[in-house]
């Protein structure tokens, strides 16, 4: 894992499709360019979704996902 400089970890534990996305994107929205968002789930859909939702979004930069036991972790860089 490469250790980033976490501005805010946004927990989503226990939210299914499309919870994670939508309060990804309502935490991103308050943050400052350069800043990193940590999101934290246990939906398995939440790899290919914030994946997605990062891809076909300006801004925000999907920079690494992690798995294991049952927890799945993003890190979002806000671009711009």
């Amino acid at each position: 894992m490469t250790e980033y400089d976490i501005t805010e970890t946004l927990d989503v534990k226990g939210e299914n499709c499309p919870m994670p996305v939508v309060k990804t994107k309502q935490a991103i929205d308050g943050l400052a360019g350069g800043d990193v968002l940590e999101v934290v789930a246990t939906d398995s859909g939440s790899m290919s979704d914030l994946g997605g939702w990062a891809d076909t979004t300006e801004g925000v930069e999907l920079l690494e996902q992690e798995e294991g036991d049952g927890v799945y972790k993003h890190y979002v860089q806000v671009t711009e």
